[in-house]
């Protein structure tokens, strides 16, 4: 169903759900005393981070903080917008705007607070329970479809920096210009040993594609694609860009096309090698090496903190805002808080699944 209150869009019912009433506020003051109570058992102090995130804040002028705030929320839109194009074009009217802007909000939230992107997978669940008729196959096919262009423009960063004369990666990979051809040698083998998994694997990726196809319906229509999906996307990862260079500039850091891609580089993996809440302090130790000989290290470390700070900040804010403006307070909880939980189902049903092929491959098989 396409609306959590399981009444239609402008019906009595839901705007009446939507009204505002003051219990809402007591209810959620307790909400938020309950979830302070709540981290402080589990070790994180809220407060704390609130006076950092306030000191952080005051330390940048005013116009540093609004250029952030809407170029992230440009950001966001944009990239939800691909989202939307995608499942349009397989679900026709059964999808709305707002619904799926506030799904990836939420997930953007979500990621920012949460280990092993497990708000990706939440929002995945979102989709399948606000879209009639979704399977999570054809979901997945179509989270394939939308990380096709932020694939691409990750290979990118990672090519500019191997092939930057004097890049950071270049004294790292210094051995492929001393040693040419053991190095042809070593990519020959990495090549053959990728062909060997293609080809045992293709049977398992084309079974999962003729369920997940539905969902991934727009590649056989490539105008739709590249207007609909990439160009959004692309203006996505252009104001992802645009946020680091406010934060560099309130920190006098010079902001240049190079610098960008070492912070984006090195934020990628931060993002693939951590499994901490949103990468904190993973992603604050890549950042200080991004900016070495650029900035000092107590710049460096003062630009990482703030961005995430702020970011994380705001990108809770919005995903509130969102929800309860798409499925309304109670309907917005809901939703978020079950699609969590089957992402936690779901997460913990592949580790299982993988650990099982794991100890059947390293099972001695039985005598006969």
């Amino acid at each position: 169903m396409s609306t959590i209150a399981g009444a239609a869009p402008g019906s009595d019912a839901v705007t009446s759900k939507r009204r505002f009433q003051p219990r809402r506020l007591i209810r959620g003051a307790v909400v938020i005393i309950v979830i302070g109570a709540l981290a402080n058992l589990l070790g994180w102090d809220l407060r704390g981070w609130f006076s950092e995130l306030w000191d952080t804040i005051t330390q940048i002028s005013a116009k540093y903080l609004v250029a952030a705030v809407v170029l992230k929320t440009v950001q966001t839109s944009a990239t939800a917008l691909g989202w939307y194009s995608i499942l349009r074009f397989s679900y026709g009217d059964r999808v709305r705007f707002r619904e799926i802007l506030a799904c990836y909000a939420a997930s953007v939230a979500l990621n920012g607070l949460l280990p092993a992107n497990l708000g990706t997978l939440a929002m995945l669940m979102m989709f399948t329970t606000i879209i009639a008729g979704a399977t999570f196959a054809a979901i997945l096919g179509a989270y394939a479809v939308q990380k096709i262009f932020f694939t691409l423009v990750g290979l990118f960063v990672y090519l500019y920096l191997f092939l930057t004369v004097g890049g950071s990666f270049d004294i790292k990979f210094e051995f492929v210009h001393t040693h040419t051809a053991a190095t042809l040698v070593v990519l020959a083998g990495v090549a053959y040993i990728l062909f060997l998994l293609g080809r045992r694997f293709w049977p398992r990726v084309l079974h999962w594609w003729e369920g997940a196809k539905e969902g991934g319906a727009i590649l056989g229509h490539p105008r739709a694609y590249f207007g609909r999906v990439f160009f959004p996307s692309f203006v996505a990862w252009i104001a992802s860009l645009a946020v680091m260079g406010v934060f560099l500039a309130a920190y006098d850091i010079p902001v240049t096309f190079h610098t960008l891609m070492r912070i984006s580089g090195g934020n990628s993996i931060a993002n693939v090698t951590s499994v901490t809440p949103g990468g904190a302090g993973v992603t604050q130790a890549f950042n200080v090496a991004s900016l070495n000989g650029i900035a000092s290290p107590t710049d460096a470390t003062a630009y990482s903190v703030t961005q995430q700070l702020v970011t994380t900040a705001w990108n809770i804010v919005l995903a509130i805002i969102l929800l309860v403006w798409a499925f309304g307070w109670s309907g917005g909880k809901k939703l978020v808080g079950d699609s969590y939980g089957q992402a936690k189902d779901k997460a913990a049903e592949q580790k299982a699944a993988h650990d099982e092929r794991k100890a059947a491959k390293h099972k001695p098989e039985a005598a006969h």
